[in-house]
């Protein structure tokens, strides 16, 4: 017996067990550090979107749309995913980008990136505006607040139809090619690499963000705010931040979708781009970084799909699909594909 009262196989076991759990806990450590490094897998849409370009040819002016709409989604996820900011009214900033960008192109200052540039200051400033307002709430007002936001700035679109021209869209633009050289063809070649380019520059960012410590305040605000607060983490001020990122991030996507098509339409605020990008990030999964890169063209295969096959009711099978999502597949394809991967015992 040993001086605890323990013999010596039971004090054997407790050590190995007391090993196992240390050498347990320092894999997890070292996985937890690991996750921002860059892994194989993560090269597959970027594999995808390259070789789209030579296998589909005669789609990538619809294809610089799915791009361009997947920067959108990233832009939602952010905010939804990350930080639980729950949104209705994330058309106000894609608008906003898209207006700032026609409007410079429109009046002869069409220079892609600086559409970008200004699209991008435009609509964080709308973004911290409105963020220090409506993000005092939570919950219900919250949500109907975002959207009240969005509705408003449909309205002074509509309205004003000296400056946006009104129901009729902002015509009259013209962007100039990219890089001094590359001018937006027909058939889509320079506008689907110009906004693969972008979306790759907005990916990196996204994620070196959420993979920063700001990035994971952001989820422990999403988890536990009251916690959060307790820690002494400014709780209100980091939320602000994503949120005015998050802008900023959508007013890109805005302006690419403005310059890639030279037309800028009021519905570019309206509530269904809003209600749309939700859709396809649930479709994806959302707080996984990559739901928009599978929620994205799985959304508009689907709505093509189903309009062909009831051009009346189509709507109807898209919330069908949704309903069906949200009840049998979790978190989304990905987090489908990621129940699956554990269950063989795999990483997800």
């Amino acid at each position: 017996m040993s001086k605890n009262g323990m013999t010596e196989k039971e004090t054997a076991a407790a050590s190995t067990i007391g090993e196992a759990a240390k050498e347990a806990a320092s894999r997890r450590m070292a996985l937890f550090a690991q996750r921002h490094r860059f892994r194989p897998v993560e090269a597959l849409p970027w594999i995808a979107a390259v070789a789209a370009f030579f296998v589909f040819p005669a789609y990538l002016a619809l294809g610089a749309q799915i791009l361009a709409t997947i920067l959108y989604a990233l832009s939602l996820d952010l905010v939804l995913g990350y930080a639980g900011i729950v949104t209705l009214g994330h058309a106000a900033f894609f608008g906003t980008g898209a207006y700032a960008a026609g409007l410079m192109a429109a009046h002869g200052m069409g220079e892609p990136f600086a559409g970008l540039a200004v699209a991008a200051l435009a609509a964080a400033v709308v973004g911290l505006i409105s963020g220090s307002v409506i993000l005092r709430a939570n919950g219900l007002p919250l949500l109907m607040q975002t959207l009240m936001v969005a509705t408003m700035l449909y309205e002074l679109a509509n309205k004003a139809n000296s400056v946006t021209g009104g129901a009729d869209g902002l015509q009259g633009m013209v962007v100039k090619p990219v890089f001094g050289h590359f001018r937006f063809d027909l058939y889509g070649r320079v506008a689907y690499l110009y906004c693969l380019g972008v979306l790759f520059v907005g990916w990196f960012i996204v994620r070196r963000i959420v993979h920063s410590p700001f990035g994971r305040s952001l989820t422990g605000i999403r988890e536990n705010e009251a916690r959060m607060h307790a820690i002494g983490t400014p709780v209100f001020r980091r939320r602000l931040i994503a949120y005015g990122i998050s802008a900023a991030l959508a007013g890109v996507a805005g302006a690419l979708v403005a310059q890639t098509t030279q037309f800028v339409a009021v519905d570019a605020l309206g509530f269904e781009r809003s209600g749309n990008i939700l859709i396809m990030l649930l479709l994806g999964g959302i707080g996984r970084l990559y739901g928009g890169f599978i929620g994205v063209p799985l959304y508009m295969i689907a709505q093509d799909q189903f309009a062909e096959i009831d051009p009346v009711y189509w709507y109807f099978w898209i919330g069908l699909l949704l309903v069906l999502v949200v009840i049998f597949a979790r978190g989304g394809a990905l987090g489908v594909a990621a129940r699956l991967l554990q269950r063989r015992g795999g990483r997800p």
